[in-house]
This record gives structure tokens, sequence and C-alpha cells, in this order.
């Protein structure tokens, strides 16, 4: 079974996080690091591949650097790691992410596509339906509990009513929550062994994407305008000293909230 796992690399959760005023864009010139929930999508292949047998390959779309992250993943145990970079990419909103991502996708015809819920710097949570549109494929969303059978897999997910249960065909495309598992830590053994794993680099043309397709070009929303958030109106900072109930309680009965 051949398993493809859609990481992404992200601001690190330390770096301050601002918009670029000039390009309208998340600033992503910091330090980065592989999407959490990513790791538990990561975390999932590998145990499928440990009870089925099978490939592990990471697909990423981002800059250059992002391969550093995705070593990370591989020193977790992943096979090999595939990452389209071309600069004509920044600036895809949604709809033009999916397109390169997709076709990437296609050029590994994988049994199993894995997600993770959605991404610490964007949190929009629809790109795996995106992208399970444009290849055609059954989607499973939110996952807590994934059984996979010869040709099928059966999804488990927590509502406020109690459990959906869904069973999909293969070919699929699963979305896992980060309650499926606890990713393992890499060892110093996979680390190192991660170094010799293949890393394949592609620009847009080697996997056929037209430039019009991505970047502002095939972005289909346009950031109009950036603004601070609003103000919160007058704030009261109280220093707890031993009556910092008491003087809440004056600052509410004088608003006369209570």
């Amino acid at each position: 079974m051949r398993i493809a796992v859609c990481v992404k690399h992200v601001p690190d959760a330390t770096v301050h996080k601002r918009i670029d005023p000039a390009s309208k864009r998340l600033d992503r010139s910091g330090e980065g690091a592989l999407n959490p929930t990513d790791l538990n999508a990561v975390e999932e292949a590998l145990r499928i591949k440990e009870a089925h047998g099978g490939e592990v390959v990471l697909v990423s779309l981002g800059p250059a650097k992002s391969m550093d992250s995705l070593r990370k993943a591989l020193a977790m145990g992943a096979d090999r790691a595939l990452l389209v970079a071309d600069d004509a990419v920044a600036g895809s909103d949604l709809v033009a992410t999916t397109a390169p991502l997709a076709r990437a996708l296609e050029r590994e015809s994988p049994d199993l596509v894995l997600f993770g819920q959605a991404s610490s710097d964007g949190d929009g949570a629809v790109l795996w339906a995106a992208v399970a549109d444009r290849l055609r494929r059954p989607l499973v969303s939110q996952v807590a509990s994934l059984t996979v059978e010869t040709d099928s897999i059966t999804g488990k997910r927590q509502t406020e009513h109690g459990y959906d249960v869904i069973r999909a065909p293969l070919p699929a495309v699963v979305a896992v929550s980060d309650a499926i598992n606890e990713p393992r830590y890499p060892s110093l053994k996979g680390i190192m062994g991660a170094k010799s794993k293949p890393q394949e680099t592609l620009d847009l043309a080697a996997i056929g994407i037209d430039v019009g397709l991505v970047g502002e070009a095939g972005s289909k929303t346009t950031v109009l305008e950036l603004g601070p958030p609003p103000s919160r109106g007058d704030q009261v900072k109280i220093e707890d000293d031993g009556s910092g109930a008491e003087k809440i309680v004056e600052y509410l009965l004088e608003r006369r909230l209570i």
C-alpha cells in the first residue's frame, strides 16, 4: 500500500506572526516547522505501514526551505519526500494551492492520502476537501480512529450527538484529528537515516502545472485591505494584592453589571 501524507511547513509556534503590509500575506521569513496536526497524519501512516506494509511518501507545496521540516517526518519513519517548490506559487489561495498539490498526488498514485485536520497558519480546515474534489476521491474528515482493510477504510469521528462511523472504498482521502494518536519522537538512528532518504524537489513545469493556475493569477480570492482589530474600549487592570475579588465587585457595581 502506498500512503501519501500531505504536510506543510508553517511558521514555528515560537515565532511572532505578522502580516506583511506590502504583500498583505503572512510573513514567512522566520523559522519554520512541520504543521503540528500533520505529525498525527504521519504517525497514522507509519502505523498503517507497520500493520499492512507498503510505503509512506510525504507530499508538500512550499518554499525550498520546507524540506528542512519534511526531514523530521522522514526521521520519524517516512520513506521519501516530494516537495513542489516554485516562486510562482507565492500568494496562492486555497483554490490555487490545490492545483499543484493534487497534480503531485496524481503523480504518486497513492492508495490512501492523509492530511492533518488544519494548518496552524491558515486554520482553514478545508484544503483536504478541495484536493479530494480535484482527485475525485471519497473523503472522510475529523477522523479520530481509522481502520484500513484491503479495499476500504473505516473512519470514526466524534460529534456532539455521538460518533459517526464512515466507510469508504480505496483509494480515498482522510483528514485526521489530533485525537487519533500520539506522534512518536524521531530516534537518533532515524534522524541520521533521514539524510540518505530520497528527497525530491520539483518545480511547476516538472509536474505539468501552468503558472497561470497558481499565485495571484490562479487565486479566486483577493485581499483588499488590512487593518488593526477594533478597540475593546476602556480597560482597567486590577492587581491582586489580596483584595482582587473586592476590586472586581466594585468595578462591576460602578457599571451596574451586578
